[in-house]
């Protein structure tokens, strides 16, 4: 039986977008996929060796809130200064109670499970990044590359 190929593209870089691709990919390799994540643009950010990762509850309406904040707390309020710094903080220890792995756990376990990992070079050379600022075994590629794989793919997930 042919393995089957999952492609997951991965375009955001905070806390609360970090966890799809990652989850994913190590759910199907554990599965015995063959998956690789092309990260793009925001998405590079998850690739940092020191991740400065934040939840962003203005861009995501569809986020629970704490105390029922969702339904009361004006949008206009995620904008006050320390807002986005306490989301965060509440989301981290919100996962942590619940057992969530941290996404450096994630990742880890992805290298593990040898999901490829592939930095978009047109995006590392647009925003002038280093790639000593990247984790090892990251492999550096354009997109025509990452559609070699994707064309083959079963499955092909954009995040």
């Amino acid at each position: 039986m042919e393995q089957i190929k999952l492609a997951i593209i991965a375009t955001k870089g905070s806390l609360d977008w970090a966890y799809p691709p990652f989850i994913l990919a190590s759910t199907a390799a554990a599965l015995g996929y063959e998956t690789q994540i092309f990260f793009t643009f925001y998405g590079l950010q998850l690739l940092k060796k020191k991740l400065a990762l934040e939840v962003t509850p203005l861009g995501n309406p569809g986020m629970p809130m704490p105390m029922g904040m969702d339904k009361w707390f004006p949008v206009l309020g995620m904008t006050l200064p320390g807002m986005q710094g306490m989301m965060t903080s509440m989301m981290k220890k919100k996962m942590q109670s619940k057992g969530v792995a941290s996404v450096e756990e994630l990742r880890e376990l992805c290298q593990e499970a040898e999901v490829k990992l592939i930095a978009c070079q047109m995006t590392v050379d647009l925003f002038d990044m280093e790639t000593s600022e990247f984790i090892d075994d990251v492999e550096y590629a354009g997109a025509a590359a990452f559609f070699e794989f994707a064309g083959e793919s079963d499955i092909c997930l954009y995040i």
